[in-house]
C-alpha cells in the first residue's frame, strides 16, 4: 500500500512518535513512515487494543522502535518523546458502547492519558503534535454536512472525551504557544481493523461475515449513513498535518471522503465485490450512535492540503481483500 506518496519533505531528517502505533490507524501511519525513510519510528503502546501482528513486519527494520506502556503515566510519555521531532497521538479507547459499558477507563485513557501526552510533548519541544480527534463531537448537531465550528450536545460519553480533547488542545494553544492539530475522523476503515471482539467497526464484522457466507446485524432500519474513509486518507492527514508549514494556532480538522453511504449500502457493495447474495438480519439500533454523518473537508484541504485519493468502493475492495488473504 502507500505507492502515493503524500509528503515532500526528506522524512530522513525526522523522528517520529505514534501513540497506539500498534493499532489500526497507528500501524498504517508507521508504514507510511517507514516506507518513505523516516529517521525514526517510535511506537508507543500498551496493547490493550492493539496488536503485535500489526507491527511484526516492521521488527527489523533499524529505523523502528517498539516502547510498551502506557499514556496514562505521565513519565512514560516522557521516555517515549525523547529525541522526537513530531508525534502523531492515535492512542485512545474507541467505541461508543464501550464508553457507556465503562465510562470510567475511557475517561482514563482519553482525557487523563491525553492530558499527558500534551504535557510531555510541550515540555519536549516537539515540532508538531497531530491528535485523533472523532466525528462524535458533532453530536446532536443537525446539520449536513458537518462543519468544524458547529457542533452539538455529546451523545455518548467518549464523544464527551473526544470534545475534551480539542478544549485541552485549545488552551494549551493561547496559553503555552503549543500548537496542535486535531483530525476529526469519520469512520475510518481498512486493512490491520480488528474485525473480532465486541466493539468491532461495522466494515470489518461485514467483511467477516461476507467471507464466511453469513447474514450480519444491521442497526435499525439500515438507512443510517456514515461517511466512510479509507485509512489510507487518513494516512495521508495526519502525514501532512505533522509537517504541514504555518500553523499557528490549535486547528481542528474533518477527515473523511466527503460522500454518505448507508448501512444497506454498504452491504450492497460487499456482496457484490464478495460474489453473494444474502440479506442482512435486524436488530435495534445502538444508544449513542447518531443517524446521519457526513463531512466538510474544505477546512483541511486549505489548511494542509487533505484531498483523499481512495473512494469508499475502492476502499471497500482493498479491504476485503486484505481480509480474505489474512483469513487463509
Amino acid at each position: 500500500m502507500y505507492e502515493t506518496k503524500y509528503h515532500t519533505e526528506d522524512l530522513s531528517q525526522f523522528s517520529f512518535l505514534i501513540t497506539g502505533g500498534a493499532g489500526f490507524i497507528g500501524s498504517n501511519i508507521v508504514e507510511y513512515l517507514l516506507k518513505y525513510g523516516a529517521k525514526k519510528v517510535r511506537v508507543l503502546d500498551n496493547f490493550s487494543t492493539g496488536s503485535h501482528a500489526n507491527i511484526i513486519e516492521f521488527k527489523y527494520n533499524p529505523a523502528f522502535e517498539l516502547l510498551e506502556g502506557d499514556i496514562r503515566d505521565l513519565e512514560t510519555c516522557r521516555k517515549a518523546l525523547e529525541e522526537i521531532d513530531y508525534v502523531s497521538h492515535q492512542a485512545a479507547l474507541g467505541s461508543v458502547p464501550r464508553s457507556i459499558n465503562d465510562p470510567i477507563t475511557s475517561n482514563d485513557v482519553n482525557i487523563s492519558g491525553f492530558l499527558n501526552m500534551l504535557v510531555a510533548a510541550r515540555d519536549a519541544g516537539v515540532t508538531r503534535m497531530v491528535y485523533a480527534a472523532s466525528s462524535s463531537t458533532y453530536g446532536d448537531h443537525p446539520d449536513l454536512p458537518k462543519v468544524e465550528d458547529k457542533i452539538g450536545n455529546p451523545l455518548s460519553p467518549y464523544a464527551v472525551t473526544k470534545y475534551v480533547n480539542e478544549l485541552y488542545a485549545s488552551v494549551f494553544s493561547k496559553i503555552y504557544d503549543f500548537h496542535t492539530v486535531g483530525l476529526r475522523y469519520f469512520n475510518v476503515f481498512g486493512p490491520k481493523q480488528n474485525p473480532q471482539g465486541p466493539y468491532a467497526a461495522v466494515i470489518p464484522l461485514f467483511i467477516e461475515a461476507a467471507l464466511q457466507n453469513q447474514a450480519p446485524y444491521i442497526n435499525g432500519d439500515g438507512e443510517a449513513s456514515r461517511d466512510f474513509t479509507f485509512v489510507e486518507n487518513a494516512v495521508q492527514a495526519n502525514v501532512k498535518a505533522m509537517l504541514a508549514p504555518g500553523v499557528d494556532k490549535h486547528e481542528v480538522l474533518n477527515v473523511a471522503f466527503g460522500e454518505r453511504t448507508t448501512l444497506n449500502q454498504l452491504w450492497n457493495s460487499i456482496t457484490e465485490i464478495a460474489g453473494i447474495k444474502l440479506a442482512p438480519k435486524s436488530r435495534e439500533e445502538r444508544k449513542g450512535d447518531v443517524r446521519h454523518s457526513l463531512a466538510d473537508i474544505s477546512k483541511a484541504n486549505k489548511i494542509i492540503g487533505y484531498a483523499p485519493k481512495v473512494s469508499v468502493l475502492e476502499g471497500l475492495f482493498k479491504a476485503f481483500l486484505w481480509y480474505r488473504n489474512s483469513t487463509r
